[in-house]
């Protein structure tokens, strides 16, 4: 009697210190990380050893980690994936940042403007895609049809069929899709500054391009920050696109990391004509841990920021 009174004693104690209740609300979310994370996780380290194709697993030992440093075209996706992030951050941090200057100030059609800036955002990215594919198709394509019809070019260019033009054609639609959601986080952190700032700093007599740089990017900086942050592990981490548009082709010009491991795993290329889910598991790994270090790289260079504003 003596322990159940202790331990009913203990029970009300930490319900009224709010212990249970805690972990009462912790558990759907704990529960979904250990079965939507942490077993998938396990899972993949488990089959990195085998050869396994969806129905049969045979024990390979190393040969997969052994293949993935000798797969030229997995290396060669490596650096298609930094040139692609590259470029889509080169275009879409400026393009994203100097929209929401220009529409956080309550002008008329500013939030009609936003609200279609953000639209593909709620839209599925396999969806515009599709869209961009027939923009950008060689033959009766919206694009080839608007610079003939302007006497830009003289025939149709094959956008995405030519290892010259596939990866622009690509960025491109990496652009339009993403730069909407970057720049409605940005316009939240632009109405964070107090105007006031901005009225003594017009008294003072500084002109638009030294408010923006004196004022207006220093006050945003943890948001631009988080930003940028999205924005990095996002390029990296982007293959649905590349997989509507090119396939990774031609000649897997525009494969990206994931895109190849993609098609590795669900056996959709000619180089995985069956199922490689061993193999794929090797190429997720690496993958991460080259997505980790470019993560780690950039919060380290993230504190220099806060040291410069």
């Amino acid at each position: 009697m003596n322990t159940e009174k202790s331990i009913g004693q203990r029970l009300k104690k930490s319900w009224n210190n709010g212990d249970i209740p805690m972990w009462l609300m912790l558990f759907p979310t704990i529960f979904f990380i250990l079965v939507m994370s942490v077993y998938p996780f396990a899972w993949l380290i488990r089959y990195v050893f085998y050869d396994y194709n969806g129905f049969k697993a045979y024990f390979v030992g190393l040969a997969n980690f052994e293949r993935m440093f000798t797969d030229a075209v997995y290396w060669k996706s490596v650096l298609h994936t930094f040139e692609y992030a590259f470029l889509k951050l080169l275009f879409v941090l400026p393009l994203s940042l100097i929209t929401a200057v220009l529409l956080q100030r309550k002008r008329f059609g500013s939030g009609l403007l936003q609200g279609i800036y953000f639209l593909p955002t709620v839209i599925s990215s396999a969806v515009y895609s599709l869209i961009w594919y027939f923009i950008f198709a060689t033959y009766n394509g919206v694009l080839n049809g608007f610079l003939q019809a302007a006497g830009i070019i003289d025939a149709p260019i094959d956008w995405l069929g030519s290892g010259k033009t596939a990866m622009i054609a690509v960025v491109i639609v990496a652009v339009w899709g993403a730069f909407g959601n970057y720049m409605i986080l940005l316009i939240s952190g632009l109405t964070g500054i107090p105007s006031d700032v901005y009225e003594s700093a017009q008294i003072d007599g500084a002109g638009g391009i030294q408010t923006f740089f004196k004022i207006t990017l220093p006050m945003l900086g943890p948001v631009l920050k988080v930003v940028i942050m999205l924005a990095v592990t996002t390029a990296f981490k982007d293959y649905q696109s590349i997989l509507v548009l090119t396939g990774g082709g031609p000649n897997n010009r525009t494969h990206v990391m994931f895109s190849y491991i993609f098609q590795m795993v669900f056996g959709t290329s000619q180089a995985a004509a069956q199922l490689q889910i061993g193999y794929g598991s090797v190429l997720s790994i690496m993958s991460a841990v080259i997505v980790g270090a470019v993560t780690v790289i950039y919060l380290k260079f993230s504190k220099k920021m806060d040291e410069i504003w």
